[in-house]
């Protein structure tokens, strides 16, 4: 005789169902119900720093968010209680912004305005490409991350010496205008020169004397270098996990670094450009 299932059970498949299930048609309308939920919650927290809105109806706005946050944490729960793995869930990308969806309005008890930081709910709406399910964009998100990730240790040495570069600027403009111009202290001037290599250009302060203008020229035109540069790191990058995703594994053994994966009509190795023999 077949044991049957404990109650317990059958409620948990139940729930990984709706929860998980983004091709079943609860699945879906659960989906569309949370997506809207998202987007209601995160306009009701753009009203409520509008002063005038805030004013007449902060109370009605204080009650819908926190039924939309009872809804969040119940989900939450549920989510855990649904999975066999639990512990992958909670420490999870999704799982950690799950949880900071539902933390702030909890924090807020204590905090006043800390119901502010619900606004992370947006992030939320990263759940849309789940719930599209479309093979292309999947793919695309894919390669990013894989080239952001390639990228990560390129882009940590670039930020290293853009950082001690700007202590260096920022020092010699003290030295150069003095605090009559605005550079009251080397952080201020270290804060100008992050200003100035970004292009944001606040003109809160700026050099008077021809050598500090001289100077400043120079950060301007390295600004532009400084933002191509990470750009460039990660579009090489992606250009390689493209290259991998779309090459085959060919009988073209490169002879110097043993890759396998090359166009089959490449003449050299993509890895080290290496000629690849011919058979």
């Amino acid at each position: 005789m077949k044991k049957s299932k404990p109650k317990y059970e059958i409620f948990r498949e139940k729930i990984k169902v709706i929860l998980y299930g983004t091709n079943t048609i609860l699945g879906r309308m659960f989906d569309l119900v949370l997506l809207g939920l998202i987007l209601l919650s995160v306009l009701l927290i753009m009203m409520e720093t509008v002063q005038g809105i805030n004013q007449k109806y902060h109370s009605q706005l204080i009650i819908c968010e926190w039924i939309i946050t009872a809804f969040f944490t119940i989900e939450y729960f549920l989510r855990i209680i649904s999975i066999q793995k639990p512990i992958k869930y909670i420490f999870s990308f999704y799982g950690i912004i799950d949880l900071l969806a539902v933390l702030p309005m909890y924090l807020s008890i204590f905090f006043p305005g800390a119901s502010i930081l619900s606004i992370v709910r947006a992030l939320r709406f990263f759940r849309l490409f789940k719930i599209l399910h479309i093979p292309q964009i999947s793919h695309q998100s894919v390669q990013l991350r894989e080239a952001i990730e390639a990228s990560k240790e390129k882009i940590l040495v670039f930020i290293y010496f853009v950082l001690i570069s700007t202590i260096i600027i920022g020092s010699i403009m003290y030295l150069v205008e003095g605090r009559e111009s605005g550079f009251t202290s080397i952080p201020m001037s270290i804060y100008w020169t992050i200003v100035t290599l970004t292009t944001v250009g606040y003109g809160d302060i700026s050099p008077q004397t021809p050598l500090g203008q001289f100077i400043a020229a120079l950060v301007m035109i390295l600004g532009y270098g400084i933002i191509a540069v990470p750009t460039g790191i990660v579009t090489a990058e992606f250009a390689k996990s493209s290259l991998r995703n779309s090459a085959v594994s060919t009988k073209k053994i490169c002879t110097n670094c043993n890759s396998q994966v090359h166009f089959d009509n490449a003449k050299y190795c993509y890895e080290c450009g290496n000629e690849l023999p011919n058979n």
